[in-house]
């Protein structure tokens, strides 16, 4: 992919008379759908209103796992299908997923017990993808790994084993996975209608955010896998129809690593909203979350409500020896889970199923919500085959089950560029061609003006909300240090585009206003 993909990839809009599937929504469902689908030989579109994980894709506990909670509620066979997904991303993309070591405080020998034998159940449902297994650990042993970890009361702990990942750099790199396999995959393109033809749905109008080009493109299955907005676009399709999903608002607060300055992270495991809290090294920096709020709205960019952030602040001092305090808060982030809406009411989004939900309208839209992370790839296999059955499509079978995702490698070199995987060495290549490209950005981040100029040449980004939010993750780690590098990066950005003065103005001062949601007010 170069810099003129995006033209490319526009004018293929214009040339294609019919696609096989087009898929509406640019986060990890969407983008797995793109990858399934091309993959089987479909001819595959896929539209993004925004940036690619711009919504609850990039908004996650950054965890790969089988779901500890769910295993306590007695969901085996969702537990049992993530941890075997969470040993394909593993395999698939290790430059993104590293197993990690997770604690849990026990305050007394009856905690241990109940919560290693559970841990047992949840090794032996890994099979042959296990991370390794748990062992209870006494109150030396759990200090040392937890170095940061309140003593009082401690009894010792139990140790278990899940993943970690980047969420929007795998999303992007799905994104080029897709690309690389033959799909057409855009951002910034935003669906506004459905088209039917006899009440069936036969293709969709679509309009570039960047200049306004409008298109009409006839598809032979459509996919709804906008997360959150999945709604919107049933009622596109449907006025009168009824709500899929219950939007939950999950909050995370990023700290320096000093309050818990451990290679293993933490895991609360019931809190007083009956969650779990993880406390979890990331990038060099810590991420405390997460609540559970049920919202009625939703919007792309939610703000985090001050009750949750004082929840977590108040929940994560009673285990730390440091007290974190607001004045202690990098940046907060918050995000919304696209929970599928049970049959009966039920208020408490803990108990709504992530379990995945596939739904076709009497019009044959196709309508895929609900899930995790995690399983992204498996809801991506189920909607596929649904998309065939429904368009009568030719039937292959799914091969990304072993499928390498674009960046795969196991070679590290202990630098801040191992998340680009093989592309690291490109990136290097292209930074040693000038001076002016290994510059720093900011003195507190190792990131240099080479990697913005990658960024803008190979992975779609468009904005200084991407580079600094999606492709360098500074807005969710150090925002006002992400408010400090945006008039630079958007100096790199205008002289990538050949865009002028106006547009590098506008975008420092969309991106600060935007950043402010993530800075505290003390």
């Amino acid at each position: 992919m170069n810099i003129d993909y995006r033209k490319t990839a526009l004018k293929e809009l214009n040339n294609t008379p019919v696609w096989d599937v087009i898929i509406i929504g640019g986060g990890a469902t969407g983008l797995g759908c793109a990858v399934d689908a091309t993959t089987r030989g479909l001819k595959t579109l896929l539209l993004e209103q925004s940036d690619f994980a711009k919504g609850t894709s990039s908004r996650s506990t950054k965890l790969v796992h089988g779901g500890v909670r769910y295993l306590a509620a007695g969901n085996i066979s969702l537990v049992y299908e993530a941890l075997h997904e969470r040993g394909l991303l593993l395999q698939n993309a290790p430059h993104l997923v590293k197993k990690q070591s997770f604690i849990i405080p026990c305050y007394s020998f009856f905690e241990q017990i109940k919560y290693v034998v559970g841990l047992k159940m949840y090794d032996w449902l890994s099979g042959k993808h296990s991370f390794g297994s748990s062992i209870i650990l006494n109150k030396e042993k759990t200090l040392n790994s937890l170095k940061g970890i309140s003593n009082e009361k401690l009894k010792g702990g139990v140790q278990y084993f899940d993943g970690q990942f980047d969420d929007a750099r795998l999303a992007l790199n799905i994104a080029q996975t897709a690309i690389e396999n033959g799909a057409t995959v855009l951002n910034y393109v935003k669906v506004n209608q459905l088209q039917k033809t006899n009440d069936l749905i036969s293709g969709i109008i679509a309009e570039d955010a960047e200049t306004g080009q409008r298109f009409e493109l006839k598809g032979k299955a459509i996919i709804n896998a906008t997360g959150v907005f999945v709604d919107e676009i049933l009622k596109m399709d449907d006025p009168n129809a009824k709500p899929l999903v219950r939007p939950s608002q999950g909050v995370h607060l990023v700290l320096n690593r000093s309050f818990m300055s451990s290679k293993s992270a933490l895991l609360i495991p019931k809190t007083a909203d009956g969650r779990v809290l993880f406390a979890v090294p990331w990038h060099q920096y810590l991420v405390l979350g997460t609540t559970d709020t049920p919202l009625n709205e939703h919007s792309l960019e939610p703000v985090a409500q001050e009750k949750e952030i004082d929840f977590i602040l108040k929940t994560a001092g009673e285990y730390l020896e440091r007290k974190p305090n607001r004045k202690d808060i990098l940046s907060v982030f918050a995000g919304l889970r696209p929970l599928a809406v049970p049959n009966k009411n039920i208020n408490k989004t803990k108990e709504i199923s992530r379990s995945h939900k596939l739904v076709v309208s009497e019009s044959s839209l196709i309508t895929i919500t609900g899930g995790k992370w995690t399983t992204y790839r498996k809801m991506a296999e189920d909607t596929i085959d649904k998309a065939i059955a429904v368009a009568k499509l030719p039937h292959v079978k799914c091969v990304t089950t072993d499928l390498p995702i674009h960046g795969n490698t196991s070679l590290t070199e202990n630098d801040h560029f191992d998340f680009y995987g093989s592309d690291a060495s490109l990136i290097k290549k292209l930074i040693k061609e000038s001076a002016e490209f290994q510059e720093k950005l900011h003195q507190n981040f190792p990131y240099v003006i080479g990697e913005v100029v990658w960024a803008v040449r190979n992975e779609m980004a468009r904005t200084v909300e991407d580079i600094l939010a999606r492709r360098l993750r500074v807005l969710f780690l150090d925002a006002k240090t992400a408010i400090e590098m945006a008039p630079k990066v958007a100096e790199i950005l205008a002289s990538e585009l050949n865009l002028d003065k106006d547009w590098e103005k506008q975008q420092v001062k969309s991106f600060i206003t935007l950043a402010e949601h993530y800075k505290i007010s003390k």
